[in-house]
């Protein structure tokens, strides 16, 4: 018989959100892990609110949408809050009832901007991975490191010249941009500057290649299970990625037994790799013997673990590819570097977040 193809109508619904949610949905156990995270970051929550004024949007309900977007690729606020107007699926993982209102999607950033006085991206990060499920799961004595250009949200039209004076400026042609023309130019971050994002900086990821206004994101990754057990966004340079390997690996370096950092050639530095031995760190770098000699002898490369290291360490670019591609971290939304660092550490909770199901029903 066919059915027909009228809207039913019914003026009441007997099936609340949990109902409508599957019981094996995988955002069941990702739920049910970040609520213990938000749980522990409660008193930091309350530090960030005063006791005076109207309510505001709960942290732990606005966290959870950044979830929700960073989950399902959604491009801006506006586009969130629209899914959470119609999507049931999305209404149950935030906490709004059905018949709850959606917030406006400028008073969304806004609280959202809040959260940057805690450092709240990174002490979520912290509080997934300090769950005693979780930390059975990660090596405390094997990590690998690297990092990745994240495109800035600037133009390079904005990158001009720090004395106004200099440069060709262009004249403008109706309603349209400012015409631009580059040819000639030579333009360089000490002498230009981008007047959109004044944060980021002019970089070439390698000779011959495009340059781009960006900065630099950075992930340390624990070898056993592949999670990100810190990562950083910093101005990009020569000397940026070494930095925050050492800013990133010291705090797990300080124990008796001598732990390994896996990384690629961009690594093998002779201060860098003294610097790890002095913090009892095993350089378990790749070789650059490109016209130079490597700072990695025979000390290091005979010993299998270093093979290991190599094969494995490669896995940091699956964290990389997900949070550019799904995290929607290629080119970025947001100006300045704070904000961006926050999204960039954000996401890696969120990756982390996504691998852990399969990792803990493994385990089980």
């Amino acid at each position: 018989m066919r059915g027909s193809d009228k809207r039913s109508g019914e003026l009441f619904s007997y099936v609340n959100l949990e109902g409508r949610v599957r019981r094996d949905h995988p955002l069941r156990s990702i739920r049910e892990i970040a609520n213990a995270a938000l749980a522990d970051l409660s008193g930091d929550f309350a530090a960030l609110y005063s006791g005076m004024g109207g309510p505001s949007i709960a942290p732990e309900m606005l966290l959870r949408a950044m979830l929700l977007q960073a989950f399902y690729s959604v491009r801006s606020e506006r586009q969130l809050m629209e899914r959470l107007e119609f999507d049931l699926l999305f209404r149950w993982f935030v906490g709004l009832g059905v018949d709850a209102p959606v917030w406006n999607h400028s008073v969304f950033s806004k609280n959202r901007d809040r959260l940057l006085d805690g450092e709240i991206a990174a002490k979520f990060l912290a509080a997934v991975l300090a769950q005693p499920r979780v930390k059975k799961l990660l090596s405390t004595e094997h990590f690998s490191v690297d990092g990745t250009l994240i495109e800035a949200w600037a133009s390079l039209k904005s990158f001009k010249p720090k004395d106004p004076g200099e440069g060709n400026a262009g004249e403008a042609g109706g309603s349209r941009n400012v015409e631009a023309d580059f040819k000639g130019q030579k333009r360089s971050n000490e002498t230009h500057r981008s007047t959109t994002d004044p944060d980021a900086m002019l970089y070439r990821k390698g000779p011959g290649m495009e340059a781009k206004l960006c900065f630099i994101g950075h992930g340390l990754m624990e070898n056993r299970s592949g999670l990100l057990v810190d990562s950083r966004l910093t101005r990009v340079s020569g000397h940026a990625e070494r930095l925050a390997a050492l800013d990133m690996i010291q705090a797990f370096a300080d124990r008796p037994v001598a732990i390994t950092l896996g990384a690629d050639k961009g690594y093998d530095a002779a201060d860098f790799v003294e610097e790890l031995r002095t913090l009892n760190v095993r350089p378990h770098v790749a070789q650059n013997t490109n016209g130079r000699r490597s700072a990695i002898d025979k000390r290091t490369t005979r010993h299998p673990g270093y093979a290991a290291s190599q094969r494995i360490r490669k896995r940091i670019e699956e964290t990389f590819g997900w949070t550019k591609t799904i995290a929607g971290m290629r080119k970025t939304k947001l100006r300045g570097l704070p904000k961006v660092d926050w999204a960039f550490t954000f996401a890696a909770a969120a990756y982390n977040l996504i691998r852990l199901p399969k990792l803990l029903a493994a385990t089980s």
